[in-house]
């Protein structure tokens, strides 16, 4: 048997269950399989002149451009380092499926220390499925987020399956599905 689901709420109403529209919009957002990153960059320097590592997990990430080859990164206003990415140079790290310990561990559960590696422009996660070092391009006003452009200067990639968010929880995306390159 199939069930039949309720009309969307009208604009400016609630849901059928009392909860405020803005819910539903992000319910609604939630039925669109992402994949899972982590922005990663060195934040201001201490006094020791160290900059502490820092990392925020995303599932807004999308490419850009080709020529010049950019991304974009949307980050809530509201994440701690919001404001110190700003002005920095910073690695998008796409996760692998055995990864989801990593992508909590970034979004406020920390877990055990992550595995950092020098990257040439900013820090990167070892092991990741991709990642794609950045130069600080543009940042645009998004509402509660801001949307940053970086220019890619370094990439890399392995073989396995991709970490993904969809309906508020985590699944996989087999390798085997991820080969569209050449329908692209």
């Amino acid at each position: 048997m199939i069930a039949k689901s309720s009309p969307p709420p009208e604009p400016g109403s609630t849901s059928r269950i009392g909860r405020p529209r803005a819910h539903h919009f992000r319910g609604s957002l939630g039925r669109f399989a992402t994949g899972v990153a982590i922005v990663t960059f060195d934040g201001p320097a201490s006094a020791e002149g160290l900059g502490k590592r820092r990392g925020i997990t995303v599932n807004s990430f999308t490419s850009v451009s080709m020529e010049p080859p950019l991304v974009l990164v949307s980050i809530a206003r509201a994440t701690k380092a919001h404001d110190e990415l700003n002005g920095r140079p910073f690695t998008v790290n796409i996760l692998g499926a055995e990864q989801q310990q990593l992508a909590m561990h970034f979004a406020g559960r920390p877990g055990p220390e992550p595995h950092w590696v020098e990257g040439g422009t900013a820090p990167r996660l070892s092991s990741v499925l991709a990642y794609f070092e950045c130069m600080p391009w543009a940042a645009y006003d998004g509402g509660d987020h801001t949307l940053y452009v970086g220019e890619v200067v370094d990439f890399n990639y392995r073989s396995g399956d991709a970490l993904a968010f969809a309906n508020s929880a985590f699944t996989t995306i087999p390798e085997s599905q991820l080969g569209m390159e050449e329908l692209l």
